[in-house]
């Protein structure tokens, strides 16, 4: 590995880094990490923290999971790639395959395509959500509805359903068809509302309001996170999935649960569906499905879509969609190594046991610190802070870096997002490192 100096000082010059202006890796060098155990990371000038992000949501059973490791090395020595567009397919994918037909059939899910990762995921349930409709002779349902302060990736699909302007200017014109109704938000939402049952109401009335205007007939999908994640992690009320799927099955649209963070334990519950007691149409995976170690993703497709694809016998169902990666053999082993690891250790069990310490903590920091506006969470492991000013009003906008600049140097990796300080640690987090991370954060606004 080359030296501290030569890696910080060309970082920039030859790397543009995402969701950030080039300039500003310029101005402000990154941690530049170098090392991974268990739930902490060590950067390049040798600072070990704990790793209050998980590297991206994605770390759910932390840097030095063996079982994983030897699966990948293994199937890289026996089968490194091999394509599974038609005519081929190969042993891997298919037990995952059946694997994750049994993990998710309280979902109602029967069958997987494979994804790069989550935009492909999302890309691929947008894509296939009006294919569903033109196979049966609904072709005027294009359209596609989702919530403000959503995220749902980065292709031209997945930004147009985004309901953040963040990742939508820049790049408009989006994909027309596209729109969007209030979040479930208590701390900022149009109705002025701050009772999470109230405003649940409200937003689902907007929905139906919303249907009727754009005309129910000419809508393919609703698509939602469980839980809002990189919108500033907003759990909405437990009536208010529900009735998202109660709504779409009354007007023959679609539903499709972003659960790229979600699935897997993250909410305390195995899936974020699961958690709200929901069976959608699609459910997105992938960041946890292989713990980040490879890039991978899985579009599970409920029963009633797949009895309509595959019954099919005009031509309509032929998918002219798929990445060269897809049911990629590596990726698959990784996959069913993490899938047999998460469920020995019961991970929505850790991730509830330390959310929860999480949550107290924070709220604790509320009660101290007048700049903490909002604390959300409750939900295993994500959690968020947001700042603000008084009346609610935004905060400076450098306010939550310093936070997290101090922050890491007290010993913990966190996330700004915004106005918000995200935690989405790995879910074996211990109880001690749950601790560094509130002490780093109390660090953090003192200095402040």
């Amino acid at each position: 590995m080359k030296d501290s100096n030569y890696l910080k000082e060309k970082n920039a010059r030859s790397l543009w880094h995402p969701m950030t202006a080039p300039s500003d890796s310029l101005k402000n060098p990154p941690a530049i990490i170098v090392g991974g155990e268990g739930s902490t990371i060590t950067d390049v000038d040798g600072h070990r923290v704990v790793d209050g992000v998980g590297g991206l949501w994605n770390v759910n059973l932390g840097y030095s999971c063996q079982p994983v490791k030897d699966a990948i090395a293994a199937q890289l020595d026996r089968l490194p790639y091999y394509s599974i567009f038609r005519g081929t397919s190969n042993d891997a994918v298919i037990e995952l395959s059946e694997a994750l037909r049994d993990f998710f059939a309280p979902e109602g899910m029967a069958r997987a395509f494979y994804t790069s990762g989550g935009s492909d995921s999302v890309e691929t349930a947008l894509r296939l959500s009006r294919q569903y409709h033109k196979i049966r002779g609904e072709g005027a349902r294009t359209k596609f509805l989702s919530l403000k302060k959503g995220y749902h990736g980065t292709h031209f699909g997945g930004a147009s359903v985004n309901g953040n302007a963040n990742f939508r200017t820049a790049y408009e014109p989006l994909l027309p068809g596209c729109h969007h109704i209030p979040a479930p938000y208590p701390f900022r939402n149009p109705f002025n509302e701050s009772d999470p049952a109230r405003l649940a109401q409200l937003c689902l009335q907007a929905l139906e309001d919303e249907i009727a205007f754009q005309g129910a007939g000419t809508i393919a999908a609703f698509i939602m996170e469980p839980i809002l994640g990189a919108g500033g992690v907003i759990p909405p009320h437990p009536s208010f999935m529900p009735g998202v799927e109660a709504i779409c099955r009354k007007h023959g649209i679609l539903l499709i649960a972003d659960e790229v963070i979600t699935a897997f334990g993250r909410t305390g519950a195995w899936t974020g569906s699961r958690l709200w007691g929901v069976k959608p149409d699609f459910i997105c995976t992938a960041k946890a499905i292989t713990n980040g170690y490879f890039p991978f993703g899985a579009v599970m497709i409920g029963e009633a879509v797949t009895q309509v694809f595959e019954g099919d016998e005009s031509g309509r169902a032929a998918i002219g969609h798929g990445y060269t990666y897809s049911g990629h053999p590596v990726g698959a082993a990784a996959a069913l190594a993490c899938l047999g690891e998460m469920q020995r250790l019961n991970v929505p069990t850790l991730a509830a046991a330390r959310g929860t310490q999480l949550w107290a903590g924070l709220q604790a920091l509320k009660a101290r610190y007048e700049v903490i506006g909002d604390v959300r969470g409750g939900y295993g492991l994500m959690l968020a802070i947001e700042l603000a000013g008084p009346g609610k009003a935004a905060p400076p906008k450098a306010q939550p870096g310093q936070v997290q600049a101090t922050a890491y140097k007290a010993g913990a990796m966190v996330r700004v997002s915004g106005p918000n300080i995200i935690l989405s640690p790995p879910l074996v987090l211990t109880d001690s490192e749950a601790q560094t991370i509130l002490d780093a954060l109390d660090a953090g606004f003192a200095a402040l």
